[in-house]
C-alpha cells in the first residue's frame, strides 16, 4: 500500500512541470487526489459494512433512521450533517483542513455510488454478515491510513470528538468517542435505523481493526503533521 501511495506521487509530479512557483500546488494537490482515494477506500468499507445486513455502526444507523423516516439519500444526510459538524468545530476553534472538507463531500456520496451499481448482493446469514462487517471494517482502516498520511487534518466527527474532550478535560477521550456513539445510536434507534449484531460488532471492532492496518503497514497516526486550512492559505500567500 506504501508502494501504491508512492507512485501515485510519482506520477502526478512527473505529468507537471516542477517550477518553484507551482511545486507547493502540486503537492498539494497530489496529497488532496491521495486522500481522496483513501476516503473512497473507506466509503467502500462503509457500504460492505451495511451490505453485511446484520446492523450498522452507530453514526451510520443515525444517517439510515434519517434516511428511513425522511427519505433523503444517505450521501445528502452525510454531507449535511458533516456540514454541521464542521461549523460546529469551527465555533470551537478546532483545526479543520482541505481533507476536512473532502471527507465531508466525499464518503457518503460514494456510499451512494456504490448503492446505485449494486457492488455487493445483502448477505443473508449471521455467519456472512459477520465475514462481511470485518472485512469491511478492514477496508476502512485501508481507507483511514490512506487518508490520514497525507496529513490534511482529520474528518468532521474526530474533530468533534477532540474538541468536546477539550472542553471535558477530566473525562478520558475514548469515555467522550463512546458518549458520541451512544447519543447517535440513541437517535438513530428512535428514527429506526438497523440495529444488530453487527452493531456489536462495529463498535467493539472498529478501532482494533484500525489498528491492525496501521500495524501491519507500520503506520503511527500520531506522528503525522496535520496542515489545516489556515496553514495551507498561508503557504501560498507567502509565494
Amino acid at each position: 500500500m506504501k508502494n501504491l501511495t508512492k507512485s501515485a506521487e510519482k506520477i502526478w509530479q512527473n505529468s507537471q512541470p516542477l517550477t518553484e512557483s507551482n511545486l507547493p500546488l502540486i503537492k498539494l494537490l497530489t496529497r488532496s487526489l491521495i486522500a481522496a482515494m483513501g476516503l473512497v477506500t473507506f466509503a467502500s468499507g462503509i457500504y460492505m459494512t451495511m451490505q453485511a445486513n446484520i446492523g450498522v455502526a452507530p453514526w451510520d444507523c443515525f444517517y439510515l433512521g434519517i434516511q428511513r423516516t425522511f427519505g433523503i439519500q444517505y450521501g445528502n444526510i452525510s454531507v449535511g450533517i458533516s456540514a454541521i459538524i464542521i461549523i460546529i468545530n469551527l465555533i470551537m476553534k478546532e483545526h479543520i483542513g482541505i481533507g476536512t472538507i473532502l471527507d465531508a463531500m466525499i464518503v457518503g456520496k460514494s456510499v451512494d455510488l456504490c448503492n446505485y451499481l449494486e457492488l455487493i448482493p445483502q448477505q443473508q446469514s449471521v455467519a456472512s454478515g459477520i465475514a462481511w462487517m470485518l472485512a469491511g471494517l478492514l477496508i476502512n482502516g485501508v481507507g483511514q491510513y490512506i487518508y490520514m498520511r497525507m496529513g490534511l487534518c482529520c474528518g468532521p466527527r474526530d474533530g468533534l470528538m477532540v474538541g468536546l474532550s477539550k472542553r471535558m478535560p477530566k473525562v478520558p477521550i475514548g469515555m467522550v468517542s463512546n458518549m458520541l456513539l451512544a447519543i447517535t445510536l440513541f437517535l438513530g434507534w428512535c428514527l429506526g435505523g438497523p440495529i444488530g449484531i453487527g452493531t456489536i460488532v462495529a463498535a467493539f471492532c472498529m478501532g482494533p481493526a484500525m489498528q491492525l492496518v496501521f500495524r501491519v503497514l507500520h503506520f503511527d497516526a500520531a506522528k503525522v503533521q496535520h496542515q489545516d486550512l489556515f496553514e495551507t492559505l498561508r503557504t501560498f500567500r507567502r509565494r
